[in-house]
């Protein structure tokens, strides 16, 4: 079966439909193991995936050195074969998940090297914006990122977690290639105005969480969540809110059991069949869960089949705010 494979933007190749968010073979999930998450990253290249997403601010450049390392280890050959994405914005001492925004244009330009150097490469494929600092205007943001791209140390850029106005304006200033925020089965909020927006503007939507941190899998026991992972603190993980998104998991996976799914799977062939602009990347350090996240590529779901999904999950349906409430610190969606 041939998978089409997905724009993002116009400067970049176009990509297989699902991404890998590398965000938790660093930190935010527990303790991680490199040495499965290194092997995790090649099963995915090997299986096509070429868009990799990480930030400066995963494991306080931890990540971003990981990922360099598999590219090195790969050589030219295999940077070739991926899309690498990474983020400015956040900052965070050692140890605290508590944060602060900078989007001053010197620190954009310091944190873009920074970056580079972690990854080991030229050039990166697509900057973000991670989280936005009202005080800074979007024009003045967009100038510096666009600065980036004349300068030949970014392909192209994007931002996460604006609304749509800073979105409009943004791309007046220069093509925002992708707008990557939280979009699943329990976060349908960019449904309203971003995705018809991105659709207008030719920006990809790159869906984070699609599986809901992993809750909407069914196979999470949340009583079993440690104190280094940041979930034990999300308010949709906690007391009545829990209890109530369990029960829409278990419809879902009815339904999923009922198709010869998963439902990971099912959760992910939802969000491709949305829209065709729509780019998830969940995020994994094992690589049975990589495998089986992938197969939802090849799932076609009929319109009858989404509406039984979209009656159990309907927008809003979900209990709990999204973010505890540090995690609100630039952002500009909603709960």
């Amino acid at each position: 079966m041939t998978i089409p494979h997905r724009a993002l933007g116009t400067s970049l190749p176009a990509v297989f439909p699902i991404g890998l968010g590398c965000m938790g073979m660093s930190e935010f999930y527990g303790p991680s193991d490199d040495a499965e998450s290194l092997a995790t990253l090649a099963r995915a290249l090997e299986l096509g995936v070429m868009l990799y997403d990480t930030a400066d601010t995963y494991g306080l450049g931890a990540n971003e050195a990981l990922l360099g390392r598999f590219i090195a280890e790969g050589g030219a050959g295999r940077r070739a074969r991926m899309v690498v994405a990474t983020k400015f914005g956040i900052v965070r001492e050692a140890g605290k998940y508590e944060r602060r925004i900078d989007n001053s244009p010197a620190y954009i330009r310091a944190a873009c090297e920074a970056s580079l150097q972690r990854l080991g490469v030229e050039q990166i494929d697509l900057y973000y914006c991670h989280r936005r600092d009202p005080a800074v205007p979007i024009e003045d943001v967009v100038g510096a990122m666009a600065g980036l791209v004349q300068a030949g140390k970014v392909r192209a850029i994007g931002l996460s977690e604006v609304g749509a106005d800073t979105l409009r304006r943004a791309h007046a200033v220069h093509p925002i290639a992708a707008l990557q925020s939280e979009y699943s089965l329990w976060t349908r909020e960019p449904e309203a105005e971003l995705l018809p927006l991105c659709a207008e503007l030719g920006t990809a939507f790159v869906a984070y969480s699609p599986l809901g941190r992993a809750f909407l899998t069914g196979k999470l026991d949340t009583n079993s969540l440690g104190a280094q992972d940041f979930r034990a603190h999300n308010p949709r993980f906690q007391g009545d809110a829990a209890e109530a998104n369990a029960q829409l998991v278990e419809q879902l996976g009815a339904l999923a059991r009922g198709w010869g799914l998963t439902n990971a799977q099912l959760a992910l062939a939802w969000l491709l069949a949305k829209q065709p602009h729509v780019v998830p990347i969940p995020g994994t350090r094992r690589r049975a869960r990589l495998e089986e996240n992938l197969a939802a590529a090849q799932v076609a779901l009929s319109a009858g089949q989404m509406a039984q999904i979209e009656a159990v999950f309907a927008p809003g349906a979900a209990q709990g705010a999204r973010y505890a409430q540090a995690g609100w610190v630039g952002m500009e969606g909603s709960a």
